[in-house]
């Protein structure tokens, strides 16, 4: 899946640093503090039942209504079995949203949605939590376009275990499995269905894009392409190279959280390598912190930090690491199969606009059946919404 580490040419990492070190005055785009969870009578958080092969649905009841979405006729809280960043059995919880206009012939096509980054702790669950106006409106979009919206939460988040934030092979199972399991409900969906994500969520999209044709086979599917806005690619490239002396000046906080939200995921997937013994004490509190607080809660507690001081040692002086990240979060650029749109803000200072800019120049090398739309004046948020009179086409395109 054209993961090695020093792929990317070192002049564009050399770009990607620049701009992320350039963006360093920007404020923090940080969440409110998230309201206590809602489970819906499915708390799972310490599910140890049976399993079964990925995409098994395993419990289902109608989600909270003060967490379903305006245009829902119908919503569910679904457990799922899916595949952890081991190759182990695991499960992961979605919600399902059903719109209220009658299906059409053939059933409601599928959008799979992919959401952003909220933390890595159980109380951070998406399907348990209001939605942000923002993803209220555009999951509502969506459902007004007579599309059933299937949102997984990701394994780990809700569910036993440690979401593995950024894995590409978790984030890919955790995506396909929610649509297989969701038509084993008893439900009018279509065997088409679409992919769409926002940051990490986009980073999600676009793994389980790359796999959704392999992951799927056998079930009947028909999986047809896939939206991404805000996608933080190539990123593992500058994450690597932390240490001591880099990056030199203090992140923005939002950085700062997802920087540690990485450490914590990829500490989790690869404890053969002991990257926390590149750690500081008050990086090994800054993990502890990582796994457990919600994003706006991190991001405030880790405002004005500088990272390097989380270092006694570069991360890339322990053998074996740089690929092993790779590896760990790197977003293919080749083996697509279905069209691809890859929308960003050019003021996004969340994942710079080099980032999602350098996979489209990667993607267009290697072939890929890509498009990707520049919105001048969006930051990472705005891009979301911005992009629908670009994506809604879109996706109505790969449905025919």
């Amino acid at each position: 899946m054209n993961r090695r580490p020093f792929r990317i040419p070192l002049a564009a990492v050399s770009v990607l640093v620049a701009a992320m070190l350039l963006l360093t005055g920007a404020p923090a785009v940080a969440a409110p503090n998230l309201p206590t969870p809602t489970w819906s009578g499915l708390d799972a958080r310490d599910y140890s039942g049976p399993i079964g092969k990925p995409g098994t649905l395993l419990a289902q009841v109608p989600l909270d209504p003060a967490l379903s979405l305006p245009a829902a006729g119908q919503a569910y809280r679904i457990l799922y079995a899916t595949t952890d960043v081991h190759g182990r059995p695991a499960t992961s919880t979605a919600a399902v949203f059903v719109p209220r206009k009658g299906a059409p012939r053939g059933g409601y096509p599928v959008i799979a949605w992919a959401h952003g980054t909220t933390g890595l702790g159980d109380d951070c669950t998406p399907s348990a939590l209001p939605r942000s106006d923002r993803d209220r409106d555009y999951l509502d979009h969506w459902l007004t376009q007579r599309y059933a919206v299937v949102a997984t939460d990701y394994a780990g988040l809700g569910t036993p275990g440690l979401m593995s934030y950024l894995s590409g092979d978790v984030a890919a199972h955790s995506v396909v499995d929610s649509v297989k399991a969701a038509h084993q409900m008893d439900l009018p969906l279509s065997t088409k269905w679409a992919i769409v994500g926002q940051s990490q969520g986009a980073a999600a999209a676009l793994n389980a894009a790359r796999r959704a044709t392999t992951l799927s086979r056998g079930s009947n599917l028909d999986y047809r392409g896939v939206v991404a806005t805000g996608t933080p690619a190539n990123i593992e490239h500058v994450v690597w190279q932390a240490g001591p002396a880099f990056p030199p000046v203090a992140l923005p906080a939002a950085l700062n959280a997802y920087a540690a939200y990485i450490l914590a995921g990829f500490s989790d997937a690869r404890p053969d390598l002991k990257p926390q013994n590149a750690l500081t004490p008050r990086g090994r509190q800054v993990l502890a912190m990582a796994e457990t607080r919600c994003y706006g809660d991190l991001a405030d507690g880790l405002a004005g930090e500088r990272a390097n001081s989380w270092f006694h040692r570069p991360l890339n002086t322990i053998p074996g690491l740089p690929a092993a990240l790779v590896q760990y979060m790197a977003t293919p650029y080749s083996g697509y199969d279905r069209p691809i749109f890859l929308g960003q803000g050019l003021v996004d200072t969340d994942v710079p606009a080099i980032s999602a800019g350098s996979l489209y120049a990667q993607m267009l090398a290697a072939g890929q059946p890509v498009e990707f739309h520049l919105y001048p004046h969006q930051d990472h948020s705005g891009t979301v919404l911005a992009s629908l009179p670009d994506s809604t086409p879109f996706v109505q395109r790969i449905f025919r």
